[in-house]
């Protein structure tokens, strides 16, 4: 018995490739190290844990470059190699890139942010809970069966609402990470439910497998598979920010540490995208007559509420600039869905799922730029109301025209040529694909955003009331705004590279 029990044991056991599995792997043993180490760091050099966070975190960006050179798959079935649970192809890579990118320059927000807390933050926590969430983003875009992806998703949800209410005692980021974590556990649960039903109907998990046999479940569980593909979908739809799925993102901003804000704006969207890319296009492309519709209204509807609520924010209210990004960044979700609502109905879905992957790229690095230059007035503006920007050009010349840069990229005005060049190309996969009638709201939304990027772009040109305040710009946030400038303005200067980049290679 054991003679046989031996080689039936040994062929369950799945090979690993640590080299694919590096990025996120790094993140996850650094993320433990810190915690660790923050038992033995005395009081005055916490700082040193933000210094390995970052190494941390840049060692794992770099540890994509030797997966360049073509796709790896790890975690694969013993009787079909070819059915994996993890794969680094190119979508895998970009995504990955997105994440560790979003990951370290929201790092170098959080090192200033943790030093003017005054030790009002738990540093030894914050490291860990960053890390922990950048490292279920980064494991998720790899995912190719539903358990890893959801498991991921978690990994990268339940530390961001420690994240948002890490500030103790304080009222309003408490009630923030309630209502992110009541809405993300609802969305976790009707995802749940929706895959026990895909799993039911087709007795797999695995992407590809739930592709082909899907199409053929028997008559009396197709109800079944439909109800399990739209439940699926619609908790994708809440990790998105799409609306109606959307209210918790403006309070959630604003009660979240600013870093931790920015976090959730670039990698929390580029998790919600990935995994509803991964499921609609893999996964579900013999139901894209029934997703396609529901995307593209779900896109019209998420750009026009996500305009008008950032056209409706008041300057002198307190925080109106987070809530005027908060409620900016469910408008770029709703851009964002277009290509993907474009794919169902595309004879070239890849290129498609690249232009949603191109605007990604665009909008994470010039909404991160914008929210390292609000964490640097907030140091001293606290209420980080949109007048307090006015006559910034007066006292931080160079930062008042990197703002304005990132203000026009978001907008798609030159010099933003990025900007421009990314919704052309989301506009390009609408009309392509037969969707007119939505490049027509997307063209509307673009009109109602440009009121208010503009609106806030010429205050900082303002003469400023009184005399300018001087804001002293730490090296971490130099860094951070310097990284983002650079790319900004370098893929302004050359915008193909980023089509060239974002080839997907999905299918």
């Amino acid at each position: 018995m054991s003679s046989l029990a031996q080689p039936m044991a040994q062929s369950m056991v799945q090979s690993v490739d640590w080299l694919a599995i590096a990025p996120p792997t790094i993140v996850a043993v650094v993320g433990l190290g810190v915690l660790v180490a923050d038992l033995f760091v005395d009081d005055a050099r916490k700082a040193l844990l933000g210094r390995v966070s970052v190494a941390g975190l840049a060692v794992s960006a770099l540890m994509l470059l030797p997966l360049l050179d073509g796709d790896r798959s790890t975690f694969c079935l013993t009787g079909d190699p070819d059915v994996c649970s993890y794969t680094a192809d190119r979508f895998t890579l970009v995504i990955q890139f997105l994440v560790l990118g979003g990951a370290l320059l929201a790092a170098l927000l959080s090192v200033t942010a943790l030093k003017d807390a005054r030790r009002g933050l738990p540093e030894g926590e914050f490291w860990f809970l960053l890390l922990s969430s950048a490292a279920g983003a980064a494991l998720l875009p790899a995912s190719r069966d539903l358990a890893t992806l959801i498991v991921a998703l978690e990994v990268a949800s339940l530390p961001a609402f420690a994240l948002v209410g890490i500030r103790h005692g304080d009222k309003g980021s408490s009630e923030a990470a309630l209502k992110f974590f009541l809405s993300s556990v609802t969305a976790t649960a009707v995802s749940l439910m929706g895959i026990s039903f895909v799993y039911a109907s087709t007795g797999t998990l695995y992407l590809t497998q739930i592709a082909d046999r899907i199409q053929d479940v028997d008559g009396q569980l197709d109800t079944l598979a439909q109800t399990g593909v739209v439940l699926t979908l619609i908790g994708f739809a809440f990790k998105t920010a799409a609306v109606p799925f959307h209210f918790w993102v403006p309070d959630t901003y604003v009660g979240a540490p600013l870093p931790v804000a920015a976090y959730l704006s670039v990698v929390g969207k580029a998790v919600g995208f990935s995994g509803l890319i991964l499921v609609t296009v893999i996964a579900f492309p013999s139901y894209a007559d029934a997703w396609g519709p529901a995307l593209a209204a779900l896109a019209a509807l998420t750009m026009t509420v996500g305009n008008v609520g950032a056209l409706r924010q008041q300057g002198t209210r307190a925080y109106s600039a987070v809530r005027l990004l908060a409620w900016s960044s469910v408008g770029q979700a709703g851009y964002l869905l277009v290509p993907i609502a474009a794919a169902a109905y595309s004879d070239d879905a890849e290129q498609s799922i690249g232009s949603t992957v191109a605007y990604a790229l665009m909008y994470a690095a010039v909404n991160l730029g914008a929210f390292a230059v609000a964490a640097l007035v907030g140091r001293t503006k606290t209420l980080n109301r949109i007048t307090d920007y006015r006559g910034l050009h007066a006292s931080n010349p160079v930062t008042a025209l990197l703002l304005a840069f990132f203000l026009l990229c978001l907008a798609g005005l030159p010099p933003g040529i990025i900007g421009l060049f990314a919704k052309v190309t989301v506009f390009s996969a609408a009309v392509d694909a037969g969707l007119g009638w939505l490049a027509v709201v997307m063209a509307a939304n673009v009109v109602i955003a440009l009121f208010y990027y503009l609106q806030w772009t010429a205050l900082l040109f303002r003469a400023p009331e009184g005399e300018p305040a001087k804001h002293l710009v730490p090296a971490p946030l130099t860094a951070a705004i310097a990284l983002t400038a650079a790319l900004g303005i370098g893929l302004s200067g050359a915008p193909q590279l980023v089509l060239r980049f974002t080839d997907t290679g999905l299918f």
